[in-house]
């Protein structure tokens, strides 16, 4: 699991710095919707903290409100299914 979320946020960072350096090139960009998939797959922190460093996409709306509406969704993810796994003894079998 940490594996995945270090492997994620970097994938959800390289891209945003990525589609920044498009931007300022006119070259070709990201979509919208790559980055919003990447975001949800649990990029959504990372992301949303390099677009406001690097002042990239804070206008748009859409990456301002979903991107943390996104982190509080995996929040709220995470901690069910720690307590699930928990209540329903799974740790205790593997272990």
């Amino acid at each position: 699991m940490t594996i995945y979320f270090f492997a994620i946020s970097f994938v959800a960072m390289a891209l945003t710095v990525y589609d920044k350096i498009a931007a300022k090139k006119n070259s070709r960009r990201i979509s919208e919707k790559t980055l919003l998939t990447v975001g949800i797959l649990g990029g959504a922190l990372v992301m949303y903290c390099v677009m406001k460093i690097i002042h990239h996409k804070t206008r748009h709306a859409k990456f301002m409100i979903l991107l943390p509406l996104f982190f509080l969704f995996q929040i709220v993810f995470a901690y069910v299914i720690t307590v699930k796994i928990v209540e329903w003894g799974i740790l205790a079998r593997i272990l």
